[in-house]
């Protein structure tokens, strides 16, 4: 049998929460950015700027609320799980499930 280890379990709720709002601030810090510096440059930085100004926050928003699907599905609790030989067929009475 699979042991479980603490590396196949999923991220907890609280730490990709925290992983999406460190994502969002960061995002929302560089907008500040371009909008200040849209008072101070010229030319096609201040286009540059204006974009980011305009484009940051819907990004921003889709990057924080896409949650981080695991690698597995379903975490298995340890000895819930009863190994089947692939090559070996089933009896009739045996209370194996594949």
């Amino acid at each position: 049998m699979k042991q479980q280890s603490i590396t196949t379990l999923p991220r907890s709720p609280e730490d990709d929460r925290h992983s999406r709002m460190v994502k969002y601030s960061v995002m929302m810090a560089i907008r500040v950015v371009c909008i200040a510096l849209c008072l101070f440059v010229q030319g096609w930085w201040l286009l540059v700027c204006a974009i980011g100004a305009i484009a940051l926050p819907y990004v921003a928003v889709v990057v924080a609320n896409s949650v981080r699907r695991p690698s597995t599905e379903t975490v298995l609790r340890p000895g819930g799980v009863v190994p089947v030989n692939q090559g070996e067929t089933p009896r009739a009475g045996d209370s194996r499930v594949e």
